[in-house]
């Protein structure tokens, strides 16, 4: 993957349609060489350029609240799912960066395989069998990846993933990761999408080698109780701060925040803090009905394509 650094442009729009009518209007498409994010909540994201689209982890189903009705944490929404699969008019590949229902949710990833038959979706390795029952597709849909691999699975899509820690540094019994970030280079801009993750020995390091122009964290943090009760935590919000700052990323988009009551932040301290970083990060919290549009500086002197 291209390591070369160059800074990038975001213009934050907000919008009033819903997300599929946004998304299928061609005045709002992205144009070339530059990326449009749009939050799905908790860790999904589209990402849209002008030659493909892409979705990481999207949960937009219930499927979590039927699974845990009447439990300790009985999953319920608190914020509806911004688009249904069945409106999605296009998706060129799905990133999967684990097998936990919120990150690969059979209830949207299904639809999404029957609704689109050349969608293919990467996902670990380590989790192969699990995704394919999870996607409901055979073998030939998946691309199964690990920790420091380089893949092209779209023209003009690579990936790369790192391992992340979700809270412990796990490998399978073949050596491979389970828990996946990853470094993704689309019209020019990369991101990094660290999926569920903690601090650990090296992650700085790896995620400052990619060079990543966005930093897509999680910031709903951990605690025993959680931990305890089988809902593994992330990294805390000064945590991803410091991993955004030391990958010298422009900007960190801050998400896995305001779907579920016991495992979420207040929204306030995300903005104060994104106050706080102004001129050293740009901070900026995962909101739906929000786009970031995404552009190399250096395209964005040359102005928009005739």
């Amino acid at each position: 993957m291209n390591a070369a650094r160059t800074r990038v442009d975001i213009a934050i729009e907000t919008f009033d349609a819903p997300l599929a009518a946004r998304l299928a209007d061609a005045a709002h498409a992205p144009r070339e060489r530059e990326a449009v994010l749009y939050w799905l909540g908790q860790a999904g994201f589209v990402i849209d350029c002008a030659h493909a689209r892409v979705l990481i982890d999207p949960y937009l189903s219930d499927s979590l609240a039927r699974k845990y009705r009447g439990t300790r944490y009985p999953h319920e929404r608190m914020m509806a799912a911004p688009i249904e699969p069945d409106a999605l008019d296009r998706v060129d590949l799905v990133l999967c960066t684990h097998r936990h229902t919120d990150h690969m949710d059979p209830d949207t990833l299904q639809p999404l395989a029957r609704r689109f038959p050349q969608l293919r979706f990467v996902v670990p390795a380590a989790a192969l069998d699990e995704a394919r029952r999870r996607c409901g597709v055979d073998a030939s849909r998946l691309v199964p990846v690990d920790a420091d691999m380089h893949v092209e699975p779209l023209a003009g899509v690579r990936v790369a993933p790192i391992a992340s820690a979700h809270e412990t540094l796990d490998v399978d019994a073949q050596g491979r990761h389970p828990w996946l970030g990853y470094v993704i280079e689309i019209a020019g801009v990369r991101l990094y999408h660290s999926g569920d993750c903690v601090p650990y020995d090296g992650l700085a390091a790896r995620v400052a080698a990619s060079r990543p122009h966005v930093a897509l964290l999680p910031v709903n943090g951990r605690d025993a109780t959680r931990s305890g009760n089988g809902v593994p935590g992330n990294f805390t919000l000064d945590e991803a701060v410091t991993l955004a700052k030391a990958a010298r990323a422009d900007a960190m988009i801050a998400h896995h925040h305001g779907l579920f009551d016991f495992n979420t932040i207040a929204p306030e301290s995300i903005d104060a803090r994104g106050a706080q970083e102004a001129g050293s990060l740009a901070l900026l919290r995962a909101q739906t009905r929000r786009a970031w549009r995404v552009r190399r500086a250096d395209e964005s002197t040359r102005g928009s394509p005739a």
